[in-house]
């Protein structure tokens, strides 16, 4: 074993992933934490799996930058994903990573969430309700990506009747993430960002005309800037506001409905835990944090060294880009005891599924709220729900979800 898990470290291309990677990575994130734990991978990029060596990445913004400028250039090339990814708060530094954050985490005060919970519940209700009279769900479409759209939508106050096409937008420009982008998946990214951004022109013109309430609607709040408007107040640029509304769609929606889909999943491949959970529903906060470390609904990180800097014993050049693998951290034996099982009463729990340090992600209260709603009522409606055939995984690493769960309710 120890044999084939160094020659597993030993070939470990990002570039070049089999399928049984896709089904599985955490065998081979522990081979790489165990013999490569800083692992110079064929392109010459660096990809980090110990929890230690995560948390220093980010903590030191002064050496790890996220600006992905020059990274993404060669990438993309001068597209509309290319102006989308580099204007959006998570691939900035301070001082514009700092302004906008400021922005948007006022109108996601704890006040401002704690008013969101009635609408979502009856939104939860809804759907259960829908899934009971039909007698059997999709997890994922009749639920899972059912919720993250309509609490998103609420945030910037999108009618009802123009949601459809959100999540096939957010699907491709997230999708143009992946380690390695094919020319159809290029072509569809830019194809959203495009659709996206002329969506969003008509949205904010209309909201120009007559504004919402800041303190509930995110997206009235980013037009007028700090200072409700005031001259001294600090705005957003036309083209950062709207780039940072469709990271707001993007960062809550594939990422919340991945914890869900997981959550429910991990649940029902863990029957004793499951158990415990409907015989403690009070445990839920817990669970949802063990569901976040245990299958990380974003897997990968990415900064690039603004100078020579050590890390876990190993020089980095200026310029070097790091992948900071968030799913083989969060399964680290030297920060969280028998990492390979779930256990919903695990505390502590100091999972990196939000990052940590200044780029932690500013939606967190949000998802964690959606996501205990979601789960602790689905397992309460029906406490014998099973998956019921193979489930579809999403077919990538950055984002580990799926994209379908067949399931019977009991």
């Amino acid at each position: 074993m120890n044999a084939d898990a160094k020659e597993l470290a030993v070939r470990f291309d990002l570039e070049k992933l089999t399928a049984e990677f896709y089904a599985n990575p955490y065998p081979t994130y522990r081979a790489l934490r165990e013999n490569e734990p800083v692992k110079r991978l064929p392109n010459g990029t660096m990809f980090l799996t110990r929890y230690d060596d995560l948390v220093a990445t980010y903590k030191n913004t002064k050496s790890f930058s996220s600006d992905k400028r020059r990274e993404f250039a060669p990438k993309y090339g001068d597209t509309p994903l290319y102006e989308h990814h580099t204007t959006s708060l998570v691939f900035n530094d301070p001082p514009a990573h700092t302004r906008v954050r400021r922005l948007i985490m006022g109108a996601l005060s704890p006040r401002a969430i704690a008013g969101m919970e009635g609408d979502l519940v009856k939104l939860v209700e809804g759907l259960l309700d829908a899934i009971a009279a039909k007698g059997r769900c999709e997890l994922i479409e009749d639920f899972a990506a059912s919720i993250p759209i309509e609490v998103i939508g609420n945030l910037l106050d999108v009618p009802h009747d123009e949601r459809a096409p959100l999540r096939d937008w957010s699907l491709a420009i997230l999708g143009a993430l992946e380690p390695v982008v094919s020319p159809e998946a290029a072509a569809r990214g830019n194809k959203a960002v495009t659709d996206f951004l002329a969506y969003l022109e008509t949205l904010v013109a209309r909201r120009r005309r007559k504004p919402g309430n800041p303190e509930r609607d995110v997206l009235t709040r980013l037009i007028q800037g700090e200072g409700n408007g005031e001259e001294n107040g600090e705005r957003l640029t036309e083209k950062e506001l709207l780039h940072n509304c469709i990271f707001l769609l993007n960062a809550g929606h594939e990422t919340t409905t991945n914890l869900i889909g997981n959550g429910l999943v991990a649940l029902d491949r863990n029957p004793d835990q499951k158990r415990r959970l409907i015989d403690n529903p009070d445990m839920i906060k817990t669970a949802v944090e063990e569901m976040l470390r245990y299958e990380s609904s974003n897997q990968l990180g990415n900064r690039m060294t603004t100078e020579k800097v050590e890390l876990g014993g190993v020089m980095l050049d200026a310029g070097t880009s790091v992948t900071l693998c968030i799913g083989a951290a969060n399964r680290d034996p030297a920060q969280f005891p028998d990492p390979e099982r779930f256990d919903v009463a695990r505390t502590p729990n100091r999972h990196l599924a939000f990052a940590t340090g200044a780029h932690q992600c500013a939606g967190m209260a949000l998802a964690r709220l959606e996501g205990a709603i979601a789960i602790s009522r689905f397992l309460a409606r029906f406490p014998n729900y099973a998956v019921s055939g193979e489930p579809v995984r999403g077919g990538r690493i950055r984002f580990r979800g799926f994209l379908s769960v067949p399931c019977s309710i009991g």
